[in-house]
C-alpha cells in the first residue's frame, strides 16, 4: 500500500482506539454509575449518534469544498475540547452535552477518512477500504480491553484515556495528512447536473442498500446497549464483556487469511458480500437470544464478527464506487451518516422494548429487521440496471 495509506491507517486506529475507550461501557456508565434507566441511556446515545448523522454529513460536504486535511483537522478539534470538559465534570447533564458534542465532531471525522483513503488510492478499490476497516478493528481490539482495566479501577480515567489518544490522533493529522489535501475539484452530483434518470441511478442505489445498513445497525447496536446491560444482570463481569470487543477487533484481524479466499471469489460482487454477511450476523442474532453463559456470548460475537467482515467494508467500497467524480465525501458522508442513524435509533429502540416487553421480543424484532435488509441487499441495483436498460433503448432509437 503507498505511505499515505499507511498514514490514514495508523490515524484510524488512533482514533478508533480512543473512542473505544467510551463507547462499549457508555450504557454501563449511565446505567450503574448515573442511575438512569436503559430507556434514558437510550437516550443519550441516540442524542449522541443524532448529532454524529450531522456530523457525518457536514465532513463529507467540507471534504468535497476544502479537502480531507482541513475537515479532519477542525473535527479533531472540537473534539479535544469536549473531552476535555467530559473529563473534568462527571454529573449527568455536562455528561450529555460534552458527549453528544463529540457525536458531532467524530462524526465529521469518520467520511473524510474514508473519501480521502478512496481518493489517494483508488487503484485500491475494496482493500483501501478494507485496509481502514482493519485499522478500526486493531483499535476495537485495544480500547475495550484497556477500558475495561481502567473502568474496574476508577471509571472516570476513561475519558481522560480517550482524551490522550485524540491528542495523538491531532498531531498524526496534522503533520501526515497535510500532503494529502485534496484539492477541490469542479463538483458534480445528482442534484446540479440536471440529466436525466441515469444520473440519479447510482443514488437510488446507494439509498436502497443505505435501508438495510440502517437496519443492520439497529441490531448491532444492541450488542453495546442493551446486551452490555444485559450481560451484567446474568453475572458476566464489566472485563469479560469488555473481553468480547476485543475477541472482535482480533479476530477481525486474524480472520483476515480465513476469508480471504472466499472474498477472492466474489470481491468484485458486492451483492454477495452483503447478502452473506448478513446471513450470518442474522445466526449470531439467534444464537445470543439463547446465551445464558459467558461462552454462549463468545460463540455469538465470534459469528457476527465473520459476519460483519463481509459487511462492513462493502458499503463505503460499493458508495466509492457509485459517487460521481468530485462527490466521494457526500457519499462517504451518506453511507456513515446511514449507520450513525441506526447507532441513534437503537439504543432507544432496544431500550424501549426490553423496558416493556423484555429481551426475547427484542431478539425476535432484531431478526426480523436483519432479514428485510437481506431483501434490499439484493434488490439495490434494479435502479442501475433500469438506468442501463434506458440508455440501450436510446441507442437503438
Amino acid at each position: 500500500m503507498p505511505k499515505r495509506v499507511w498514514l490514514l491507517i495508523i490515524g484510524m486506529l488512533v482514533n478508533v482506539t480512543g473512542n473505544s475507550f467510551l463507547w462499549p461501557l457508555t450504557a454501563i456508565y449511565i446505567y450503574d454509575h448515573l442511575g438512569k434507566s436503559l430507556s434514558i441511556a437510550g437516550l443519550v446515545l441516540m442524542a449522541n449518534a443524532g448529532a454524529a448523522v450531522i456530523g457525518n454529513l457536514l465532513g463529507g460536504a467540507l471534504f468535497d469544498k476544502f479537502g480531507g486535511y482541513k475537515s479532519i483537522i477542525s473535527g479533531i478539534v472540537v473534539t479535544v475540547l469536549a473531552l476535555s470538559g467530559l473529563t473534568l465534570w462527571h454529573e449527568f447533564l455536562p455528561f450529555v452535552i460534552f458527549y453528544t458534542i463529540i457525536g458531532f465532531s467524530g462524526g465529521i471525522v469518520f467520511p473524510s477518512m474514508y473519501a480521502m483513503v478512496g481518493t489517494v488510492w483508488p487503484e485500491g478499490g475494496r482493500k483501501a477500504f478494507n485496509a481502514i476497516y482493519l485499522a478500526q478493528n486493531v483499535g476495537v481490539a485495544i480500547g475495550p480491553a484497556m477500558a475495561g482495566f481502567l473502568a474496574a479501577y476508577r471509571f472516570d480515567y476513561i475519558f481522560a484515556a480517550n482524551l490522550g489518544m485524540y491528542i495523538l490522533f491531532f498531531f498524526i493529522a496534522l503533520f501526515g495528512f497535510k500532503s494529502m489535501s485534496i484539492s477541490p475539484s469542479s463538483h458534480t452530483s445528482v442534484f446540479n447536473e440536471g440529466k436525466k434518470i441515469r444520473n440519479r441511478a447510482p443514488f437510488n442505489a446507494l439509498l436502497i442498500v443505505s435501508i438495510g445498513y440502517f437496519l443492520c445497525w439497529i441490531g448491532y447496536v444492541q450488542w453495546q446497549s442493551t446486551i452490555s446491560a444485559y450481560t451484567q444482570e446474568i453475572g458476566i463481569t464489566l472485563t469479560q464483556y469488555s473481553f468480547l470487543w476485543s475477541l472482535n477487533g482480533f479476530l477481525i484481524v486474524a480472520g483476515q487469511p480465513f476469508i480471504r479466499p472466499i472474498m477472492k471469489k466474489i470481491e468484485d460482487n458486492i451483492k454477495s458480500q452483503l447478502v452473506i454477511g448478513i446471513l450470518i450476523m442474522m445466526v449470531s442474532y439467534i444464537v445470543v437470544a439463547f446465551a445464558q453463559d459467558f461462552s454462549m456470548f463468545i460463540a455469538a460475537m465470534v459469528i457476527l464478527t465473520i459476519g460483519e467482515m463481509f459487511v462492513w467494508p462493502a458499503v463505503p467500497a460499493l458508495a466509492n464506487q457509485l459517487a460521481p467524480k468530485g462527490r466521494e465525501g457526500f457519499y462517504q458522508g451518506i453511507v456513515n451518516s446511514v449507520a450513525t442513524g441506526g447507532r441513534m435509533v437503537g439504543p432507544l429502540l432496544g431500550g424501549v422494548m426490553v423496558d416493556l416487553y423484555g429481551m426475547p421480543a427484542l431478539f425476535i424484532l432484531v431478526t426480523l429487521l436483519v432479514a428485510v435488509a437481506i431483501v434490499t441487499s439484493l434488490f439495490y441495483d434494479r435502479p442501475l440496471k433500469r438506468a442501463q436498460a434506458q440508455r440501450l433503448q436510446e441507442n437503438l432509437n
